[in-house]
């Protein structure tokens, strides 16, 4: 699963963009994502979070419909590339069925783009036009285990907007 943080705030221009908080739309938008995710059974083994701060948000304010997953926030997950992240899909262990992944684009929209060889019409077309923020793609593969994800080798499932809920 890959979510796109929430809506940040560009109130203070000053602050890094690392440092960049949510704005208010974001702290309404990430708890109805979590709790769709919820109520889809679509919660995660695993939790892999930029540390971006509007990242960091977006994570604490799913996490009350989630309940407890093995969280891992880290900074080299902001603005990483599609090659990096899949590098490290791939040394996930294999008792982890499932995971979610809280980061940025252009990096997401780029990897689901890659990883979903095909998909659910609506779906596609959804994410083709645009990955807007606290959007979640939900990618399934047919794998052995992680190291057999690759470009094209992903089914897009679903993919939800805010505005969809």
């Amino acid at each position: 699963m890959l979510l796109r943080h929430a809506k940040s705030s560009w109130d203070d221009v000053a602050l890094p963009d690392f440092q960049r908080p949510l704005a208010d739309r974001g702290r309404d938008t990430a708890p109805r994502i979590g709790a769709y995710m919820k109520a889809n059974d679509l919660v995660p083994d695993a939790v892999l979070c930029s540390g971006a701060r509007r990242a960091v948000e977006t994570w604490e304010l799913i996490a009350p419909a989630l309940g407890s997953s093995r969280v891992h926030i880290d900074d080299n997950l902001y603005m990483a590339t599609p090659d990096s992240i899949v590098a490290w899909l791939r040394k996930l262990q294999s008792d982890i069925g499932s995971v979610l992944l809280i980061g940025h684009n252009p990096g997401f929209e780029e990897l689901a783009m890659r990883l979903a060889g095909d998909g659910r019409k609506k779906a596609l077309k959804r994410i083709r036009r645009k990955y807007p923020t606290a959007a979640v793609a939900i990618i399934r593969f047919d794998v052995e285990a992680w190291p057999g994800i690759g470009d094209g080798a992903g089914y897009l499932d679903a993919f939800i907007r805010p505005k969809d809920l």
